[in-house]
């Protein structure tokens, strides 16, 4: 096993290795620690498999690849080269499919496996390095930093989400802030607490210097 997870770091590393969306080789990294610490927290599941969907689940996803279908069959090819029997195969690719928040309009979870390694993706998305990322993605988007003439969108279609008029501001309440409250597990939702409240703090300063609030010295 061990074997094939290096072999798993390196085909990750490779396929972004040119990233600057803040979905890089260090994004999987620490998805893949956050997965681990809760499956050790929870004591449930399996841990090759929750690792493994950690390390790949970006490697198909079609906000980062122009051709989805094409990075599915590669990631395919990839796996059925490792000794990793055809319902693992499976099940990670299940897992993968299922990750995504687009927008809200997330797929049910059906297993532990999946609860942990949505969980573990969704904590690098709040916090400090949650918010160092979403202005990196917003960056590279072609977002506005910020505009609040722009309305902030709810129950939104996954092509509302990813192509709708935003900013990256408005990220954070159309998604950011909503992550620890869909924390599947209960260690997540531990662990998202401080995360959640250092955005809250962010938000708070962020428009207190927008606006030009006057201190009074």
């Amino acid at each position: 096993m061990k074997e094939i997870i290096i072999e798993t770091e390196n085909f990750v590393k490779n396929l972004f290795r040119n990233d600057s969306s803040g979905h890089d080789w260090y994004h999987m990294f620490r998805v893949r620690n956050n997965a681990l610490k809760i499956y050790y927290l929870e004591q449930k599941g399996n841990p090759f498999i929750i690792e493994m969907a950690a390390l790949l689940h970006d490697s198909m996803d079609d906000k980062l690849h122009d051709s989805p279908n094409k990075a599915r069959r590669s990631l395919l090819t990839f796996l059925q080269t490792q000794s990793i029997k055809q319902k693992d195969i499976d099940f990670i690719m299940e897992i993968i499919d299922t990750i995504s928040f687009k927008g809200g309009n997330e797929l049910p979870l059906t297993s532990i496996e999946a609860k942990i390694v949505r969980d573990a993706d969704r904590l690098d998305a709040i916090g400090a390095i949650g918010i160092a990322r979403t202005f990196a993605y917003g960056g590279k988007k072609g977002n506005p930093l910020y505009d609040p003439n722009i309305a902030i969108r709810d129950n939104m279609t996954m092509d509302e989400y990813r192509n709708g008029k935003s900013s990256t501001v408005h990220h954070f309440y159309e998604k950011l802030l909503k992550l620890k409250g869909l924390m599947q597990t209960e260690s997540a939702r531990k662990l998202a607490e401080e995360r959640d409240q250092f955005l809250h703090l962010f938000l708070q300063q962020f428009l207190k210097e927008w606006n030009g609030e006057i201190c009074n010295y």
